[in-house]
């Protein structure tokens, strides 16, 4: 998909069309992720560090099970 860069005041953007927010399930006011990749950049509604973050989270609460269910006795 090839896409233009606009001005936008003094800044640039980037127009998406509909069936692309769409897809990505994104309205106005939504935020975008842009992380660079070896192969670009790759735009994506989901917070790359917040994914991280649960991956240890859930990490943890499978190593230490027991101590949680303690915990929330």
């Amino acid at each position: 998909m090839r896409l233009k860069i606009t001005a936008v005041g003094n800044s640039a953007g980037v127009l998406l069309p509909k069936d692309l927010l769409a897809r990505l399930r994104l309205g106005k006011g939504d935020e975008l992720f842009a992380v660079e990749t070896p192969d670009g950049v790759l735009l994506t509604p989901y917070d790359p560090e917040l994914a991280t973050q649960m991956e240890v989270a859930e990490q943890v609460m499978r190593e230490d099970r027991a101590v949680l269910h303690k915990l929330a006795q």
